[in-house]
Order: C-alpha cells, then structure tokens, then sequence
C-alpha cells in the first residue's frame, strides 16, 4: 500500500478491488478472493488483514431479511429540538443511541436538527415508538414522520473508484 503522508493512505488498484469484492461478498475465501484480485493466498491475506489494522474494513455483516424479521416497516423521522446546544447535542445522541429500532441517527442542516432512520413491525409499533420513546428523548420538540412505501435502492455499498493517477 503506498502512503502518501502519516495521515493520508492511498489505495492502489489491487486494494481497491479487494475492497470491492469483500463488500459484495465478506464471506469470500482468502484463495478464491486472491484469484478474484489476482493475487496468490499469502499476500492478499497480508493486504486484507493491513486494509483491516488501517481501518478501511471495519468489520463483516451479515444482511438480514426484514420481513422474515418482522420488522418490514421503514420509517424516516425528522426530529426538531427545542435549541441547538453541544449539551443537547450530546443528550439526544446518546439516548437515541440505545434505541434498537433506530438504524441510523444524522445531525443535519436544514429545518430540522435530525433525521432517524427506524424499523418497526407496523404502524401500531411505530406509533408507540414515537409516543413512547422519540418524543420523550432530551430537548424534543417536534417530529415528523414518512413511512416508506417501496424501497427502491438500498445499499451499504460504497463507492470505490479506480483512481488512475494513484496507481
């Protein structure tokens, strides 16, 4: 792997399709991702495990089924607070942290502070989500709530592109 600074790594072509493949399929075998990237076992593994202890992997998931999960039911959230402080910031993060059904939690900019991403069994479950819980975490004011009618994409896939000139 070239370095560029201490701070700043850049991949090469063989890191880059390494890190394709394993986010396509982290159940991929040393032997047969190394003939994927062409490569033999002992320095892909080397790549892999440096790609790891320099925290461009940070870990394998398995993907689950919603439905089969009873949770089928995606819903987006915008929560406003009451003010916008580091304090409050740091109240609502870490209460929201400890909700199972929140998947994703995003200060944002805009009119709202938040932007939750939630997944539930139905409408009831949601509606008591949000009475019970959302609404009642630090420093709430407002929510408004969009249920997801199609998930038309959805990904954890990032992109990583050939970067020609770092080859």
């Amino acid at each position: 792997m070239k370095v560029k600074s201490a701070s700043k790594q850049i991949l090469d072509r063989i890191d880059r399709r390494i890190l394709r493949e394993l986010q396509n399929n982290g159940r991929i075998s040393n032997v047969e991702l190394a003939k994927q990237v062409g490569l033999s076992a002992t320095p892909c593994l080397e790549r892999v495990r440096r790609l790891e202890s320099d925290g461009f992997i940070e870990g394998y998931l398995a993907k689950l089924n919603p439905k089969k999960l009873s949770v089928s039911l995606l819903v987006f959230a915008e929560i406003r607070l009451m003010h916008t402080s580091p304090h409050m910031f740091t109240e609502f993060n870490n209460a929201v942290a400890n909700i199972p059904e929140i998947l994703e939690c995003h200060l944002v900019s805009g009119d709202f502070d938040y932007l939750l991403k939630a997944r539930v069994g139905d409408m009831q479950e949601y509606r008591k989500l949000l009475g019970e819980t959302l609404l009642t975490l630090p420093g709430v004011r407002a929510s408004r709530s969009y249920m997801v009618m199609e998930e038309v994409k959805e990904t954890s896939l990032l992109p990583v592109t050939d970067q020609k000139s770092n080859d």
